[in-house]
């Protein structure tokens, strides 16, 4: 089974694309969604544990978490050491139910893939891109985003560049979403028909 690594900076329309691999019957593992079920379950008694008040019958508050690690890189850490190793289980957990089903390919949508070291859990690393400016606009288009917040945002990330640079596939979400859709499909057929890559 070719596990295939779906990454890309903030607004590039990553979240959209993985559900185009989705919809093509790939089997997609989401990060993010990943933690929203670990923070529901089995994460809340760790988190409640590091930051006292954060987990509220028995799932952890969002906005409290939020409210006591943002800027605080101490924090932050001590979070990442929590949740990083639940959601590298949960993936490994999907590949494993993924590689006995006889899947060909299976996608790990990583937000942060370069930025967490994730590139050696995967065989090939997809990198969703679009034009700095369509980027900027999607991003200041979501509620509570400022231009400070993005800088913020991308200042923490490997630049669109150099994720290029890195991936063995690039889909330029600017184009629209039937050249996504196309590059998608495109991506899945060279995958299968190279058995073992």
């Amino acid at each position: 089974m070719i596990v295939l690594g779906l990454t890309g900076s903030i607004g590039m329309g990553k979240s959209t694309t993985a559900k185009m691999f989705a919809e093509a019957g790939v089997p997609v593992h989401d990060s993010d969604e990943a933690v929203h079920r670990l923070y529901a379950g089995k994460a809340a008694p760790l988190v409640e544990a590091a930051f006292p008040g954060t987990a509220v019958g028995g799932s952890v508050d969002r906005a409290k978490l939020g409210a006591r690690v943002l800027g605080d890189t101490a924090a932050l850490k001590k979070l990442e050491a929590i949740i990083h190793p639940l959601v590298r289980a949960d993936a490994d957990a999907f590949l494993a139910r993924h590689r006995n089903a006889g899947e060909s390919i299976a996608v790990l949508d990583i937000p942060l893939l370069f930025e967490t070291g994730g590139r050696g859990r995967v065989d090939k690393v997809v990198v969703v891109t679009a034009p700095a400016e369509v980027q900027r606009q999607r991003v200041l288009a979501r509620p509570g985003m400022s231009e400070e917040k993005l800088a913020s945002i991308l200042a923490k990330q490997v630049p669109d560049a150099e994720k290029r640079r890195r991936a063995d596939f690039v889909i330029d979400t600017g184009e629209g979403m039937d050249a996504a859709r196309a590059a998608v499909a495109a991506i899945i057929a060279e995958l299968a028909g190279k058995p073992g890559n």
